[in-house]
């Protein structure tokens, strides 16, 4: 992954560093209302990292401890810290292997009398399956979070995933394909939601919520124990020109990945991620499942292609295996597809600059290991 960054960010952080404005200030709020109306949400929230914003759903949703909250266990370890953070259990659910996402069915089977809220993931970009899922919630009283972390420029039924959900969650790090070097959103339609997040996010002071222009400020009051978690103007000044560029850079990775799919289709044994039935992906990760009937594993793979001057990287791991929760709490759910994916997929460098040379010496890295090991 390479951001795209231009002259436009340059001359965008020139203006704040000249503005003498660089903590939260004006270009945060810009960049909120810009990023909610992009989103086709009420509220948007920015933090200083996308795990923040989940750590800050999670309260605001009321989770806490002896709670229970359903998460995928292919997905970054973030999710399960948050809940972890606010005292709750995370209980992990397998994926739908075609997607990599959780599903109606998977999360189902990780229910208990305890569960309070379910994680959902837009794993490398690709859209959840939402409506199903929410069906599910509602009927159980179960709060949704979407992790749409990965997923700015996705849509889900022809609009901007997150919608559906009760509070979404956004990372703009720079292996994201909307980036502010690091930094988060929270976005919800709830205004109660909405406004605890703003106030957590700056230790609950009210001074957090008030114009930092105002000659004599209010006296300080803290209303409750809140934490760090704020944007910096020179962050949002560069997530306001990187969101301009959304539509362009989603359309230029769709056409990366379609070289990659259409080249390499004559391949036995590769299965490259494709866009659901229900929905759109903007292949902020291009992963590759490399089957059995593959002439190499996925381990010789990722050696071969290093070996040609690709960097690739294996695909998501599975949390429920890192000694952080070696506990394995899954319910009755078994995870056989996380743990499938887990060993066998790999991601392709994918990002806006990528020319067609370095497209093609991928293309024949593979290729090449495909016919020397398969003779």
């Amino acid at each position: 992954m390479k951001p795209w960054l231009g002259q436009e960010e340059t001359e965008a952080l020139a203006d704040v560093v000249r503005s003498g404005c660089l903590t939260q200030g004006r270009k945060v709020r810009e960049f909120e209302s810009t990023f909610a109306a992009a989103q086709g949400v009420r509220f948007a929230v920015a933090t200083s990292s996308c795990t923040t914003a989940l750590h800050l759903a999670l309260v605001v949703a009321g989770i806490g401890p002896g709670d229970e909250v359903v998460v995928p266990s292919l997905s970054a370890i973030a999710t399960a810290n948050a809940v972890t953070y606010v005292g709750a259990r995370p209980v992990f659910c397998d994926i739908d292997p075609a997607t990599g996402n959780v599903t109606a069915e998977t999360v189902h089977a990780a229910l208990t009398l305890d569960t309070r809220a379910v994680i959902v993931v837009d794993q490398a970009g690709v859209p959840v399956d939402l409506d199903s899922i929410r069906d599910l919630c509602n009927r159980h009283e179960i709060t949704v979070i979407e992790d749409a972390a990965c997923a700015a420029g996705s849509l889900y039924r022809g609009r901007p995933v997150g919608v559906g959900a009760d509070v979404a969650v956004w990372s703009f790090h720079p292996d994201h394909i909307l980036t502010t070097g690091e930094g988060g959103m929270l976005t919800t339609r709830r205004a109660d939601w909405a406004a605890r997040a703003r106030a957590l996010r700056g230790h609950s002071s009210n001074l957090a919520l008030v114009d930092k222009d105002l000659s004599v400020p209010p006296r300080e009051v803290c209303l409750e124990v809140g934490f760090d978690y704020q944007m910096t103007d020179l962050q949002a000044a560069i997530g306001i020109c990187q969101l301009r560029r959304l539509p362009e850079m989603v359309e230029r990775r769709r056409r990366i990945a379609g070289i990659y799919a259409g080249a390499l289709s004559g391949l036995k044994g590769l299965r490259f991620v494709t866009d659901p039935p229900y929905g759109t992906t903007n292949f902020q990760s291009l992963w590759v499942e490399v089957l059995p009937d593959f002439p190499a594993t996925r381990e010789a793979l990722l050696g071969e292609l290093a070996e040609a001057g690709v960097t690739a990287r294996r695909g998501p791991y599975a949390v429920h295996r890192q000694p952080a929760y070696r506990w394995r709490d899954t319910g009755n759910a078994r995870l056989q597809y996380s743990e499938r994916l887990s060993d066998r997929t790999l991601v392709l460098p994918v990002f806006h600059e990528l020319d067609t040379a370095s497209i093609n010496r991928v293309i024949n890295a593979i290729r090449n290991t495909a016919h020397r090991v398969g003779m």
